[in-house]
This record gives C-alpha cells, sequence and structure tokens, in this order.
C-alpha cells in the first residue's frame, strides 16, 4: 500500500471515530444520569436548574450514595452533617432515622434547598451559589467584602482557597456539558 493511501486510511479511521464518540449516545454514556426523577422533583419543587444539581452531585459524589469525605461530607451532594441538621430544622424535613443523609432522595432534597437557599442569598448568581456551597456563605461573603474575589466567572483564579477555585470550574463545566447533551431532556 502506497504511503498516500495508507494516510487516507488512518484520516479516515480517525474521522469515524471522531464521528463515533461525538454522537448524543456516546455523551450520554460519559455523562450519565442516575436518580433523574428525583432530582426532576426537588429541581421543580426548590426551584433550582436541574443541570446545577446534576453537576453537583457529579462532581462532589460521582452519584455514589455512601460516599463520605475526609471533613466528613455525606451522601450524594456531600453535605456537612451540621448543615444538614440546620436545614433540616429550616425547612421542615422529617427525616426517618439518623441516617438519612445516606437516602438518596433526602440527600437530594436537602441539598437543593440548599442550593435554592444559596440562589436567593448570592441573587441567583451561579459562580457565587457554587463557591459557597463548597467553601461556606461565610467565607465567599468575606471575600467578596474583602474585595479578595469580585464573584465574576471571569476572575475565578482570584478564588483565595485553591480547593473552592477547583471545585468552582470543575461544577461550572459539568453543568455546561450536562445542559449541552441533555438540552430539554430535563425540563
Amino acid at each position: 500500500m502506497k504511503l498516500g493511501r495508507r494516510a487516507a486510511l488512518i484520516l479516515l479511521i480517525l474521522m469515524s471515530v471522531f464521528l463515533l464518540l461525538n454522537t448524543p449516545l456516546i455523551w450520554k454514556w460519559m455523562y450519565p444520569i442516575k436518580f433523574q426523577g428525583e432530582i426532576v422533583s426537588a429541581s421543580q419543587k426548590y426551584k433550582v436548574d436541574p443541570y446545577l444539581i446534576l453537576a453537583v452531585i457529579r462532581s462532589e459524589s460521582g452519584f455514589k450514595t455512601d460516599r463520605v469525605s475526609k471533613k466528613g461530607a455525606v451522601g450524594l451532594m456531600q453535605i456537612m452533617p451540621d448543615t444538614a441538621a440546620w436545614i433540616v430544622q429550616q425547612a421542615g424535613f422529617q427525616p426517618k432515622d439518623d441516617q438519612y443523609l445516606y437516602d438518596p432522595i433526602m440527600n437530594i432534597h436537602i441539598g437543593t434547598w440548599y442550593l435554592n437557599f444559596l440562589l436567593n442569598r448570592y441573587e441567583g448568581d451561579l459562580v457565587k451559589v457554587i463557591a459557597a456551597y463548597n467553601a461556606g456563605p461565610g467565607k465567599v461573603s468575606g471575600w467578596l467584602s474583602n474585595e479578595q474575589w469580585n464573584g465574576q466567572r471571569e476572575h475565578i483564579e482570584d478564588i483565595p482557597f485553591g480547593e473552592t477555585r477547583q471545585y468552582v470550574q470543575r461544577v461550572l463545566y459539568y453543568h455546561d456539558r450536562y445542559k449541552n447533551i441533555y438540552d430539554v431532556d430535563l425540563q
């Protein structure tokens, strides 16, 4: 086989692989949705973008219900037990037992309620909300008032905590990815 034919064959194979990888089926396989019904339900109940909920779950736990972080955050949305106890009191949730953060439905509702709380606190500013979900609203409000960070997406690199900076970038990436892949599937 001549060099030109070999190059053409390789190019044809590469283009075919690229086209195959760029199909909706492959993207949905790479970015699955688990607990879709619960996510849509919580999204509608608390008026939170379902793609934000998905992005947080993907970033926090990779859809693993039994995940516990080194700092003690629990479940799908990695909620700290103290924060969860405050949310349960504020929102009037009635958990069945003390293991409620491992229950995917309860965890999604508690985490989504908290996202709604943060959205109200930061007037719908997604970047600030994501940063506050990770670092806590006290830290984010402090960074904003001390002008360490202006809260804008274009200035994420100014977030003082590296973990929070990377978290915000990751959640925004997943948010955009899920929104592009599932566009109208979750509305």
